[in-house]
């Protein structure tokens, strides 16, 4: 079973590895009970954040990673992936402006993913 900060690494690395943009990774420990880590990103079409959705998910599972739930991917605007101690949040590039996650979550600390994303 895997520990949730390597859940977050495996989640970053699949969405970076289909070109999400702007990933933030929001330490969630002091902030909320729901889970250790939220991620946010975003995508600018709906075939791009079905893409993503689509590798986090087969990437966790490769892992043995329970997917606990999968919300919004059919509409493909914004698909929430429950991995029970990581919540990923993949945006279509408006939605995640509308939304704006970080600015509710803003009492979260940003987690140094820099070295699971390629430059």
């Amino acid at each position: 079973m895997l520990d949730s900060k390597a859940i977050l690494e495996t989640t970053v690395k699949a969405a970076d590895g289909k070109r999400a943009e702007n990933i933030v990774a929001l330490d969630m420990e002091k902030v909320s009970l729901l889970a250790d880590y939220f991620v946010i990103m975003n995508a600018d079409s709906k075939r791009q954040v079905d893409a993503i959705a689509d590798e986090i998910i087969e990437q966790n599972e490769k892992n043995g990673v329970e997917i606990h739930h999968v919300e919004g991917q059919r509409a493909a605007e914004w698909v929430l992936i429950d991995l029970g101690d990581v919540v990923v949040n993949v945006f279509q590039t408006d939605q995640r402006k509308f939304y704006n996650l970080e600015k509710l979550w803003s009492e979260a600390d940003v987690v140094e993913i820099e070295q699971w994303v390629e430059a």
